[in-house]
């Protein structure tokens, strides 16, 4: 744990606390020779949102609800594979968490307020019209008799 390079930041000056994470590894899949077959490579990290004290209390709700699908028991956990280095999957993990957290607690977009269209857009918008009207009506061979 000494070479990471944390504190990971969620917002402001919260940031996921290095005690509460869980590390699991395992050996990667896919192709690289030899080295695959022996190293433990492949990163699982697990932060269990649920009981968590790092989190503002109503951060941790909103993440609770954003994230039910993802929970087991209240753990969110995130992968990483990509990288043959055990090291830097870690740190792919952990940015990965940290972003999804953040992602979770934000808050809410500001509802839309509708606008209105302005009056005189709407009449020129019918005087245009009448005016098309009046040209396709021009165009009819009524009146070549």
């Amino acid at each position: 744990m000494d070479g990471m390079s944390g504190p990971y930041v969620i917002r402001g000056s919260v940031s996921l606390p290095e005690a509460e994470l869980m590390w699991r590894f395992s050996r990667s899949g896919g192709p690289g020779g030899q080295h695959v077959n022996t190293s433990d490579s492949q990163v699982e990290l697990r932060f269990d949102l649920a009981r968590t004290e790092a989190l503002p209390e109503v951060w941790k709700r909103r993440a609770l609800d954003r994230l039910a699908s993802r929970l087991v028991d209240g753990v969110v956990t995130v992968r990483a594979s990509e990288h043959r280095s055990q090291w830097r999957n870690r740190e792919t993990a952990a940015v990965r968490l940290a972003a999804l957290l953040a992602e979770a607690t934000a808050p809410p977009p500001k509802p839309r307020r509708p606008t209105r269209i302005p009056r005189g857009i709407n009449e020129r918008r019918l005087r245009e019209k009448k005016q098309r009207s009046e040209t396709k009506r021009g165009r009819s061979g009524r009146d070549w008799g």
